[in-house]
Formats: structure tokens, C-alpha cells, sequence
């Protein structure tokens, strides 16, 4: 098992139930490949260093959590056909 950050930029025009949603449904895809979630960081609605789909804010979330080698590639193949999401990197940590 590997340590893993996950980035995720999600559109800033989701509500607060919306986005909550989505966190959650990224949350529950982790668990579903083995992943044991450690931490997740909320940051809030931050502006975006460079416009994205026309868009210069997003919400930021940070989730650190432990998984076996090939999770991070089923992930992000999965996370990368969400709608709501703007950006999204996952990282191996140093151990």
C-alpha cells in the first residue's frame, strides 16, 4: 500500500449540497479500489491561477489516503469523465 494525495477542482457554480455530493461521490470511489482515506482538506472556493473552460475559480479539496499500485490509474480514469470536475492530480507521497 502506497500514500497517495488526490487534488480535485470542482466548478464553482455547484452549491454547497452539490459539491458536497461530489466530494462524496470521489470519497466512495476510492473506497471502492481499496483505498483507506486518511485526511481530506476542504479549502473553499479559491481563484484558479489560469482560466479553465472559461472559468477562473473553482473549489478546492485535498484527500490523502493509502492504495495498492494500480488504483491511482483506475481513479483517475474514472474521475476524468466527471462533469463537475475542473482539474484533478493524484500524487504518490514520499513514504
Amino acid at each position: 500500500m502506497n500514500k497517495y494525495e488526490l487534488a480535485l477542482v470542482l466548478n464553482p457554480t455547484l452549491d454547497e449540497e452539490a459539491k458536497a455530493a461530489e466530494v462524496a461521490k470521489v470519497q466512495a470511489l476510492l473506497e471502492r479500489f481499496d483505498s483507506k482515506i486518511e485526511k481530506v482538506d476542504d479549502w473553499g472556493k479559491r481563484k484558479l491561477a489560469y482560466e479553465i473552460k472559461k472559468v477562473n475559480e473553482g473549489f478546492f479539496s485535498f484527500t490523502t489516503f493509502e492504495a495498492p499500485a494500480t488504483a491511482p490509474a483506475e481513479i483517475e480514469s474514472r474521475i476524468r469523465i466527471m462533469e463537475n470536475v475542473l482539474r484533478y492530480l493524484i500524487v504518490r507521497k514520499e513514504a
